[in-house]
C-alpha cells in the first residue's frame, strides 16, 4: 500500500469517492460536473489544499482531502481533513489510519501548522472512534453553517469555469 500525495491523474477516483460518500452518509446525489470543477481547483492552486491517497496495486483504494484554516490566536495553520472515503472492500485494513499518519507526519514537518481537524456526522459512532484511537478529542466547539448557494448549477450559468477541466 503506498500513501501519497494525489496527482491530477487520481482525480476520477476522487469525483467516485465523492460522490459514494455523499450518498452513503448523508443520501444526498452529487452533480459530476460539480466534482470535476471543484477537485480540479484543488489541483489547480496550492491555497486550497491537497489530496492525499491510499494506492494498492495501481488502484486507489481511498483518499481524503486537506484544507486549510488561518489561526490569529496561534499564528499558525490548522489543517482541516474533509471528503474522507476508503472502498467498501478496502475497509477494516486501517487505511485511514495510514492516511492520517501521513498527514499528520507532513504537518510536523512544517512549523506553520498548530492542529489537524476534522467534522464527522453526528450518527458515525465507527469512524468518531477511529478518529480517538488516532488520538484526535472531540472538540467543545458546535459547527454552523449557513448555505448560500441552494441550487449548485453554476457550471450551466458560467462555462468559463469548465475550461481546462478536462477528465
Amino acid at each position: 500500500m503506498d500513501i501519497r500525495f494525489a496527482k491530477k491523474e487520481d482525480a476520477a477516483a476522487l469525483i467516485e469517492f465523492n460522490q459514494a460518500m455523499a450518498l452513503e452518509t448523508e443520501g444526498k446525489t452529487l452533480d459530476a460536473a460539480i466534482l470535476q470543477v471543484g477537485v480540479a481547483a484543488v489541483f489547480q492552486t496550492e491555497d486550497k489544499g491537497f489530496y492525499v491517497v491510499a494506492e494498492e496495486a495501481g488502484k486507489i483504494a481511498g483518499g481524503l482531502m486537506v484544507t486549510f484554516e488561518w489561526s490569529d490566536w496561534r499564528a499558525r495553520w490548522f489543517w482541516w481533513i474533509q471528503s474522507v472515503y476508503i472502498l467498501p472492500e478496502a475497509r477494516g485494513r486501517k487505511i485511514y489510519s495510514r492516511l492520517y499518519e501521513f498527514v499528520k507526519n507532513e504537518a510536523r514537518a512544517r512549523a506553520n501548522v498548530c492542529g489537524i481537524r476534522l467534522y464527522v456526522e453526528k450518527e458515525n459512532r465507527h469512524a468518531q472512534k477511529v478518529y480517538e484511537k488516532l488520538g484526535m478529542e472531540s472538540s467543545h466547539y458546535l459547527m454552523y453553517e449557513e448555505t448560500l448557494l441552494k441550487k449548485p448549477n453554476f457550471c450551466k450559468r458560467n462555462p468559463a469555469l469548465r475550461k481546462g477541466f478536462v477528465f
